[in-house]
């Protein structure tokens, strides 16, 4: 880091500069968080800490105070388990569907993408009249989960048109001169080649649903998610087990993309396993790759 600096010119030392304050910008919080989480039972919000315990971790986990962030936690897990599910299923279902093309594909492109414009609570707002209007009782798992596709399935719609936009469609010719079905080019060759970029969709629809709380506050009704519970416990009663809540959190979303990762690892080199058992060529090899990302 010295010797870049004393061997860098001064535009270069700028923008060193610049992306130092960026880092700072991105990951100070979470760590001032993750520090202030561990004081002890007289700690503050803010420094100097007093103390150092595991004090309000132990909190979180078995609360003697008016907020409980277990069950917002597990409704939050579960809505962000579900809308998943179904991005990932609409997603790919969407992507084989342009890839054939249909009158108004234009039309519903936009109509999907336009919920990324609108704002948040907006929406929220909109779902919650909605199931009003029908003299029906909006929840997590009913408004909620509304709320929450319409923040997901766009990025999962465009990553899907992203993935099929690389699709070699050579692969699949090749599977139907071999006397392949519609059914055994989409388990046997589409499939695998687009998993990877599913498990992507289903990174971003759970790490998207699991801390939203603009498009859930309004369709919650009287069983919060933990982002909702989170911010009525900041503007009620803040103490330091909010910092306790985040960082358990972070640990659990950085888990959940390693998890991923790793899933992602281990498909390629059985991909990689597989290619060399059956002498596929080098060029085949780079094209499929290429498919997957």
């Amino acid at each position: 880091m010295i010797s870049f600096w004393q061997n860098s010119t001064t535009p270069m030392k700028i923008r060193g500069a610049i992306f130092l304050l960026f880092v700072i910008f991105l990951y100070g919080p979470l760590i001032t968080i993750g520090f202030l989480a561990f004081q002890g039972p007289e700690g503050g919000l803010t420094f100097p800490m007093k103390g150092f315990s595991l004090y309000w971790f132990k909190q979180v986990i078995l609360p003697d105070y008016l907020f409980d962030f277990r069950l917002p936690w597990l409704r939050s897990f579960i809505l962000g388990i579900i809308v998943m599910i179904i991005t990932i299923i609409i997603s790919f279902m969407a992507g084989l569907a342009y890839r054939r093309g249909f009158k108004g594909s234009n039309l519903v492109f936009y109509g999907v993408i336009g919920s990324l414009i609108a704002p948040p609570f907006l929406i929220s707002l909109g779902i919650g009249l909605g199931f009003a209007n029908l003299e029906l009782l909006s929840s997590w798992y009913s408004g909620g989960l509304g709320a929450h596709l319409t923040w997901s399935l766009p990025f999962g719609v465009l990553i899907m048109l992203a993935i099929f936009a690389r699709f070699d469609p050579s692969i699949e010719e090749a599977a139907t001169d071999l006397g392949a079905t519609s059914w055994q080019r989409l388990r046997f060759v589409i499939f695998p080649i687009v998993l990877p970029g599913l498990i992507a969709i289903g990174l971003f629809g759970f790490t998207l649903s699991y801390d939203e709380f603009a498009r859930t506050s309004l369709v919650a009704g009287d069983a919060n998610t933990l982002p909702v519970d989170m911010v009525s416990a900041t503007a009620n009663a803040a103490r330091p087990d909010l910092y306790a809540v985040g960082t358990l959190t972070t640990i659990f979303s950085l888990l959940i993309i390693l998890l991923a990762f790793g899933v992602v690892y281990i498909l390629e080199r059985k991909r990689g396993i597989f290619s060399a058992a059956t002498g596929s060529s080098t060029d085949e090899n780079e094209n499929y790759t290429k498919s997957m990302h």
